[in-house]
């Protein structure tokens, strides 16, 4: 197939160049927007008289024919083709004749590929705040079923205070919602049309660019035609909310790893999302939630290596952006498939509620409790935290825990505990009394799910 070049060369492209140079393997996922964008400009074209308003019509039908044979696999699309705008012209050339050669009017394969990745990664990144919606409700299930569900709380990996299994994942709802966040906010950046910004300098023809953004679904235009063809800012703003999407998956992947070990067995993974040894017949391995967080890497490889290639481009277009669409699609495919896997392993998931209160009666959880019954009882809080200290020492060398030890320990180190401390350190109480907004408390937590509900739209 030609290249859209060839008039300026007398000697044809080497073989090596034009593999080199080719970009048809990647972006040939970017046909449908390809000519969904000459549509448009095709239709801009004719309105404006720039080209005869039939051969408008005979250009926008003819691309309407090709877009179905391509979804319908009568027409394959050739890997020899410089890159899939070259395919597609050439079709429509073949096709319609001169007819066909009139649609590039006005128009540059730089503006043209800017427009192409804008459409493409507006759409994908609806598709990946569905599935991001798609989890965030599955975790609002879970944090349903598991609102009594008494866990330790950690910090540096050590049992600090008594939580429940709904509130811990309603702490990944919350970031997920702030990823949603994100997603709008770079897509909302992304949807300025640089369709008329030609090669970098614009066009003498009489363009009616806010037409053409209207046709295609766009807020506005880029105001500068240098910045129109060389932006790719959208491109690693969206890289670095799916890298934070990462983030945020890979810590979850790291808990549920954890989780699945016999030394914690707060859950199980269903045999569909698990697999097991070659040689250890015991072994179930949380395999899925190991890949995400390996892939995690890959995400965040795609943000440095589209910061890596813009940062030293002068303006306006240059080759080197040719590598912005392999970084960017690996982004989007790797965390489309992280949270398509992700999701309905959490969805089938087995929580171990016995195993959590376990570990949560271990390991003095409700010191801090301790300490602040005895602030209620009138002690400045530093000398009700020394007293609770001594009486943890007093525990670890006895072989107890603050539920079990005698009363008289309690006085000998301070006279103001009674009785009562028992029912003000046990593990419900701990909970439920934290009412404060965000907190683990039964209350706290369901307005924390009807918020990341609302969040996703979800009824």
């Amino acid at each position: 197939m030609a290249q859209l070049w060839k008039g300026r060369f007398k000697k044809e492209l080497a073989k090596e160049t034009n593999d080199f140079n080719s970009s048809i393997k990647f972006d040939s996922r970017m046909f449908e927007e390809d000519i969904r964008g000459s549509m448009a400009h095709a239709a801009m074209l004719g309105a404006q008289g720039i080209i005869d308003e039939g051969e408008s019509k005979k250009i926008i039908d003819g691309l309407a024919a090709i877009l179905d044979d391509i979804k319908s696999g009568t027409l394959p699309i050739d890997e020899s083709a410089e890159d899939i705008h070259t395919f597609i012209e050439g079709e429509l050339t073949a096709r319609l004749g001169d007819t066909g050669k009139r649609l590039h009017t006005a128009r540059s394969r730089n503006d043209q590929v800017a427009l192409d990745i804008r459409l493409t990664l507006r759409k994908e990144a609806i598709e990946i705040k569905d599935k991001i919606k798609e989890l965030i409700g599955v975790l609002c299930e879970k944090a349903e079923e598991n609102t009594n569900t008494i866990m330790p709380g950690y910090t540096h990996l050590q049992r600090a205070q008594p939580i429940t299994f709904a509130h811990h994942i309603m702490a990944y709802a919350a970031m997920l919602c702030r990823d949603l966040g994100r997603l709008e906010d770079a897509a909302r950046r992304m949807n300025v049309c640089p369709l008329g910004s030609g090669a970098l300098a614009g066009t003498t023809y009489p363009l009616d660019r806010e037409m053409t953004a209207r046709e295609l679904g766009f807020d506005s235009i880029t105001l500068n035609s240098l910045d129109g063809v060389s932006d790719r800012d959208f491109c690693i703003e969206l890289a670095a909310a799916l890298s934070i999407i990462m983030v945020h998956l890979s810590r979850f992947a790291e808990e549920i790893i954890m989780w699945c070990s016999w030394e914690f067995k707060f859950v199980e993974l269903d045999d569909a999302f698990s697999t097991g040894s070659s040689i250890m017949p015991q072994k179930k391995n949380p395999d899925i939630a190991e890949l995400v967080r390996g892939k995690s890497g890959r995400v965040f490889g795609d943000l440095t290596a589209l910061l890596t290639i813009m940062k030293g481009i002068a303006l306006a277009y240059n080759k080197d952006m040719q590598e912005d669409k392999e970084a960017v699609f690996d982004a989007v495919d790797t965390v489309k498939m992280c949270l398509t896997a992700f999701t309905p392993m959490i969805k089938t998931m087995s929580v171990l509620k016995d195993n959590m209160r376990r570990a949560a009666a271990g390991g003095f959880i409700n010191a801090t409790d301790c300490a602040d019954y005895l602030v209620g009882k009138g002690l400045p809080f530093r000398d009700a935290y020394k007293a609770t200290g001594e009486l943890v020492a007093l525990c670890i060398d006895m072989g107890l825990t603050l539920e079990t030890l005698p009363i008289e320990e309690y006085k000998r180190i301070c006279p103001a505990f009674d009785e009562e401390v028992y029912d003000a350190i046990s593990l419900e109480k701990c909970v439920a009394d934290r009412r404060v907004a965000g907190g683990p408390s039964k209350q706290s937590v369901y307005a924390q799910i009807a918020a990341a509900k609302k969040c996703a739209g979800i009824e």
